[in-house]
């Protein structure tokens, strides 16, 4: 079926569906939450909408910050929220949105977990017409997935690669090779996001596709090996697993000490500080002008933009969960009055029974020299925080 006439007829019944309960509760006087007719030509108000945001942990502060955002932006558009944690717990996450939609919720924004884990909930959402908004992951193998809010992930991945071959002196900060550059080869270690992330493929496919040309012509080495987004993927982002996969590869790969280790894709912040401390207690560094490797990042958590500072970590994508936090409520106000939302991409996310119309937003590259332009500047963290390395 038609992806824009899908997605009309469903926010249509459910337009009616919330039309028809307003005017039910106003006894049909027409002066109360749907007489006036909203943008929908019949919607009802905000104030008799609740929106169910499921977000998939506290454990970083990224989400904490998602979560938190999506739910003042929504209470400030006048809409009623149910915001549910899962602290990365696949069943607590199911339970959640099952709980959500019992209890009446009239559209859900899902960052999900496992996007392959959420199957029946979005079979029971569909059959009660309740709209989906999949969160910055996508929600695959399902046909009541409506809309995707993202960053545009590929990109992402691009930008992380750049940075890397920028950091070893490679080329300059837009990717252009430098003619002066060193000819190798210099070793590198690649790390990839959890697997049941789908955008993790897409962060590595940018990545590689980037590092790929310098590989092929022996200027990088992966001296491990591992090159495989199955071997290099790092299950629920953990920084644990990073720091012990890291760790080991210095002591299987680079235990004899002739072998130096110049540089690391990491995909997130806090896999990329798991990756320094196995550095750091392998003897290299302790910073970037003593010889620590490159090691990339991504989400700008304030722990990292400090290590930034302080030249640790070479950089990270700065992904601005307000501005993605905004156009998810965006979008929840267009389905709430039966409108479809503006998508800037209707061909990348196929979530594997069909492409899912998105809309994404562009990302920023962090070094030292441009924290206090992009971060501080933007409000996203205060000096003081990124000196302490705590978000107050």
């Amino acid at each position: 079926m038609n992806i824009r006439h899908n997605f009309r007829r469903r926010a249509a019944t459910f337009a009616a569906a919330l039309a028809a309960g307003a005017i039910a509760l106003t006894g049909c006087s027409g002066s109360g939450a749907g007489g006036s007719g909203g943008a929908g030509g019949g919607s009802a108000d905000a104030s008799d909408i609740t929106v169910g945001v499921a977000m998939p942990t506290q454990t970083s502060e990224r989400w904490i910050a998602d979560g938190n955002a999506v739910k003042e932006g929504l209470e400030a558009a006048g809409y009623k929220v149910d915001l549910q944690f899962a602290n990365d717990d696949i069943p607590t996450q199911t339970q959640q949105i099952d709980q959500m939609i019992t209890n009446g919720a009239d559209i859900l924004v899902v960052a999900a977990i496992d996007g392959t884990a959420l199957s029946s909930q979005l079979d029971a959402a569909g059959a009660a017409n309740i709209p989906v908004v999949s969160y910055d992951r996508l929600i695959r193998d399902n046909e009541n997935v409506d809309f995707y809010v993202s960053f545009d992930n590929y990109k992402v991945g691009v930008a992380q690669g750049t940075a890397l071959l920028y950091g070893m002196g490679l080329t300059d900060r837009d990717g252009k090779e430098l003619a002066d550059r060193p000819k190798g080869p210099m070793n590198i270690e690649l790390f990839a996001g959890s697997p049941d992330d789908n955008n993790a493929n897409f962060f590595f496919s940018g990545a590689m596709d980037t590092l790929k040309p310098f590989i092929d012509d022996g200027t990088l080495v992966v001296k491990s090996g591992q090159t495989a987004f199955d071997t290099v993927a790092t299950l629920r982002w953990s920084q644990e697993a990073a720091q012990k996969r890291m760790e080991d590869l210095i002591t299987s790969t680079y235990g004899g000490g002739s072998e130096k280790l110049a540089g690391v894709l990491s995909p997130f912040d806090g896999i990329s500080r798991g990756i320094i401390t196995a550095l750091q207690g392998a003897g290299y560094g302790p910073s970037l002008a003593d010889g620590l490797p490159v090691v990339t990042g991504q989400d700008a958590e304030i722990a990292s933009v400090k290590l930034i500072a302080d030249g640790v970590q070479q950089s990270t994508i700065f992904k601005d969960t307000r501005k993605l936090a905004a156009q998810a409520v965006t979008v929840v106000s267009a389905i709430a009055a039966g409108e479809e939302p503006e998508a800037n991409d209707t061909t990348t996310y196929d979530n594997g029974v069909k492409v899912v119309p998105s809309y994404l937003l562009e990302v920023t590259t962090i070094f030292k020299d441009n924290i206090q332009d992009e971060i501080i500047a933007s409000g996203y963290y205060t000096e003081d925080e990124v000196k302490s390395g705590v978000a107050n």
